[in-house]
């Protein structure tokens, strides 16, 4: 059997112990060839620490810190506010906008009323036709009552279809008013002039 005792080797050092740290060759200092030379520091000089580093004290939470702000809500007389407040040095944080559950913010534009377009569209058919308009001139009064009742959009679009409805109804009924004068005048005067004097 084996004795369970070990003794400390430079392998495994002993609790609370370091290992040695071998010395290094006085005066050489190992020079790294990927980093720029230090141009305020000789190159033949060591470089050595201007200050030993020192170590933060460990936290102790029954002692209070010398940066703590006094408590406001805490029991006594109350105390005066610092004379100054220190502004800070990192920006704020962004905020985030509020949260909203209907997704981007649109306009809620109307429906456009069917008749409406239809007026619109029969009316300017009848600049070839000419008999179209009087549908666009009956279905535009139709899409008005509508948009007044419900409140739907295309009113632009009937008031339209009614105006160029009513040009081309009253041009063809002033050209048929024409036609029947000027033949009706034709015939009224060749007939006279025939000499059959009845």
């Amino acid at each position: 059997m084996s004795d369970t005792t070990t003794d400390p080797t430079p392998e495994q050092p002993e609790d609370g112990a370091h290992p040695p740290v071998a010395p290094s060759p006085t005066g050489y200092v190992a020079q790294n060839p990927y980093v720029a030379q230090n141009p305020y520091v000789a190159p033949s000089q060591p470089v050595a620490p201007s200050q030993p580093v020192q170590q933060a004290p460990a936290y102790d939470p029954a002692q209070p810190s010398l940066d703590a702000q006094p408590n406001p809500y805490a029991s006594g007389a109350p105390q005066a506010a610092p004379a100054y407040q220190p502004s800070p040095t990192v920006p704020a944080p962004y905020a985030p906008a509020p949260y909203t559950v209907g997704g981007a913010a649109y306009a809620y534009v109307p429906r456009t009323n069917p008749l409406a377009i239809t007026s619109m569209v029969l009316s300017l058919v009848g600049f070839l036709t000419g008999i179209t308009a009087i549908g666009g001139v009956i279905t535009g009064h139709i899409a008005l009552s509508q948009i007044k009742r419900t409140g739907e959009g295309g009113k632009g679009m009937a008031i339209a279809g009614l105006a160029v409805g009513y040009a081309i109804v009253g041009f063809w009924l002033i050209y048929i008013v024409f036609v029947i004068v000027f033949f009706g005048a034709l015939f009224s005067a060749g007939y006279g002039s025939s000499g059959y004097g009845y």
